[in-house]
C-alpha cells in the first residue's frame, strides 16, 4: 500500500531533519524551506497533509495557508502549524487561516506521529464520504435512468425528506442520514425490461407483477453495503411501497409495521410528484395537492406523518422553489 505524503515546511534545516527522522519511517516526505518553495511542493506533489512552520522570511506560514486555502488545487490538503510560538492570539489565528491543528516547538516526536495519524484519518473519512456521495448519485440516476422526466425530482424528493424527519423528531445526524438514503429508493428499477419502463399503456398484470420486483432488487442491491447509509436506503427501497392499511408490496405491511424511513419516503414522493410538472399533467396547486395527501391518510399513508408534513407546508414550499431554481446537483454531490 503506498505511503502517504507530507511536505514538511520550515526554513530551519535542523527542523526539517527532526521532522525526517520522526515520519521517514512510515510517510513519504517532501521538504521546503521557503514559503514559495512550499506553494510550488503543494501542487506537484499534492501532499495528503502539510506541516508548516510560522516564523520563515518573506512569506511567514500565515500567509503560506492563506494561499493554499485560496487555491482550488491545495485548498483541501490539512495543515499543521508546526512553531515556537506559544501566543493565544497566534493559535487562534492559525485556525482562522485554514490550520487543522497548531504543535508547539520542542517538538515530542511521540505528539508529531500521533497529531498526522489523526488528522490523516480524518482525511480518510472525508475521502470515504465523497465515495459514498459520488455511489448515490450514481444509484439514484441509475434507478430513474428511462424516466428522463423527473429532472431532479429524487434529490428535491430527499430534501422533503430531512425537514420531515427532524420534524418527525429524528435527530439531525439521522435525517441527514435519511437525506441520503432516500435518492436510492428505486434502485431497483435498473433490474426491469425497457419494455415495462418506458410503456405507454397501461402494464398487464403479467407486467405489473415484473414492476412490483424492484422493490426487492433494489433491497438485494443495497443491502450487499454494511454502511449505514446503504442499510438504511436497502430498508426504504424494499418498503417504500407498501400502504398503511396493509394493501402495499411486497410483503403487505400495515401501519407501524412499515419502517418510518419508507413511511417518510412515501409521502416526500407522493407530493412530489403531484407538484411536478409532467408531459402527460401541468402540476398541482398546493390547494389541490394538500386535500389529495389527507383523503390518503390512513390507507396509503400515515395520518400522523401526513398531519406533520402538511404542519410544514411553508419550508416545504422553500425547499421546492430552491431546488426548481437550481441548474445542477452540485451542492448534493459535493
Amino acid at each position: 500500500m503506498p505511503k502517504n505524503s507530507i511536505l514538511c515546511v520550515d526554513d530551519e534545516p535542523v527542523n526539517l531533519n527532526l521532522l525526517r527522522s520522526t515520519l521517514q519511517e512510515d510517510y513519504k516526505l517532501v521538504f521546503a524551506r521557503s514559503g514559495a518553495e512550499a506553494l510550488t511542493a503543494a501542487i506537484k506533489h499534492n501532499p495528503s497533509l502539510i506541516l508548516l512552520d510560522v516564523q520563515m522570511p518573506t512569506m511567514n506560514g500565515f500567509e503560506v495557508a492563506r494561499k493554499l486555502k485560496s487555491d482550488p488545487q491545495t485548498e483541501s490538503i490539512p495543515i499543521i502549524f508546526v512553531t515556537s510560538l506559544i501566543d493565544e492570539d497566534h493559535e487562534q489565528f492559525g485556525f482562522e487561516v485554514g490550520g487543522v491543528d497548531y504543535i508547539t516547538r520542542p517538538i515530542s516526536p511521540s505528539i508529531v506521529r500521533a497529531r498526522v495519524r489523526t488528522h490523516l484519518s480524518l482525511v480518510r473519512v472525508s475521502q470515504l464520504d465523497a465515495s459514498h456521495r459520488d455511489a448515490i448519485y450514481m444509484l439514484g440516476e441509475a434507478g430513474h435512468y428511462n424516466d428522463t422526466d423527473t429532472g431532479v425530482h429524487i434529490w428535491r424528493m430527499a430534501a422533503y425528506c430531512y425537514v420531515l424527519a427532524l420534524a418527525a423528531g429524528w435527530d439531525q445526524d439521522c435525517a441527514k442520514l435519511l437525506e441520503m438514503a432516500a435518492p436510492m429508493h428505486d434502485t431497483g428499477k435498473i433490474g426491469i425490461p425497457d419494455s415495462i419502463l418506458q410503456k405507454p399503456d397501461k402494464l398487464t398484470a403479467e407486467e405489473w407483477k415484473v414492476m412490483k420486483l424492484h422493490s426487492r432488487i433494489g433491497y438485494d442491491i443495497l443491502n450487499k453495503s454494511k454502511s449505514p447509509v446503504f442499510q438504511l436506503a436497502a430498508e426504504i427501497a424494499l418498503n417504500h411501497h407498501e400502504r398503511w392499511d396493509g394493501t402495499g408490496y411486497p410483503n403487505g405491511l400495515a401501519g407501524e409495521a412499515i419502517p418510518e424511513s419508507a413511511r417518510i419516503v412515501a409521502i416526500a414522493d407522493v407530493f412530489d410528484a403531484l407538484s411536478m410538472r409532467r408531459p402527460y399533467k401541468e402540476p398541482w396547486s398546493i390547494e389541490r395537492i394538500v386535500p389529495t395527501l389527507q383523503k390518503l391518510e390512513g390507507n396509503h399513508l400515515d395520518k400522523r406523518l401526513v398531519a406533520i408534513f402538511i404542519s410544514i407546508m411553508p419550508l416545504i414550499l422553500e425547499i421546492k422553489d430552491e431546488w426548481n431554481s437550481r441548474s445542477s446537483l452540485d451542492s448534493f454531490i459535493q
